[in-house]
């Protein structure tokens, strides 16, 4: 019954998250280039210093590993695919975050340190259609729809994948009051 819901959620994170079925995974420093100036809303300075930045490392925490045991993991939290499917981008995706990556191959292991998360494409979508400023620039000026691109728009759904009553440390999720909390939109012009 487990490996049925890990299964499920797998596949239920890879259809939400995925967007386009031809986008991949860039990582949140791709983000960063246009999203950390002030004017623009400093976006990735917001992400960065909010949960879901470090939520890979909350897995290697003696809490977390108590949970995992509670829950009949027999490996590491930061290594269980129940755990990590909520705790990094693109899990179970060829694009997104590995578990282990050939380490002589530098660009690999980089892409991979910037999945390890719960980064920007984890609620926005897989970038590499929609990353480049141009298409930004035209989805923000309505010539293109983001969703054509993998960009998702975000909704409640969006974050329940994650934060619902099947995650061991639910506490009752108010898409209102929570959206909030991690909030980093764009400055009205």
């Amino acid at each position: 019954m487990k490996k049925l819901l890990v299964l499920f959620l797998v596949l239920v994170t890879s259809v939400v998250f995925a967007g386009d079925k031809s986008a991949e995974y860039v990582g949140s420093k791709k983000c960063k280039i246009c999203h950390s100036k002030a004017e623009v809303g400093s976006q990735y300075g917001i992400w960065s210093k909010g949960p879901h930045a470090k939520s890979l490392e909350t897995l290697k925490t003696d809490a977390s590993k108590a949970i995992a045991k509670k829950m009949g993991i027999k490996v590491a939290p930061e290594k269980a695919p129940e755990c990590l499917v909520c705790h990094v981008t693109g899990w179970g995706s060829a694009s997104g975050y590995q578990i282990e990556v050939d380490p002589l191959d530098k660009k690999a292991v980089k892409k991979n340190k910037a999945l390890a998360g719960v980064g920007c494409e984890s609620c926005h979508g897989a970038g590499s259609l929609y990353k480049s400023k141009k298409k930004m620039i035209a989805i923000t000026a309505g010539e293109i729809k983001g969703e054509t691109l993998g960009l998702t728009t975000i909704k409640a759904e969006t974050c329940t994948v994650c934060h619902n009553p099947d995650s061991p440390t639910y506490k009752p999720f108010d898409y209102a009051v929570r959206v909030k909390e991690v909030a980093h939109p764009a400055p009205k012009k």
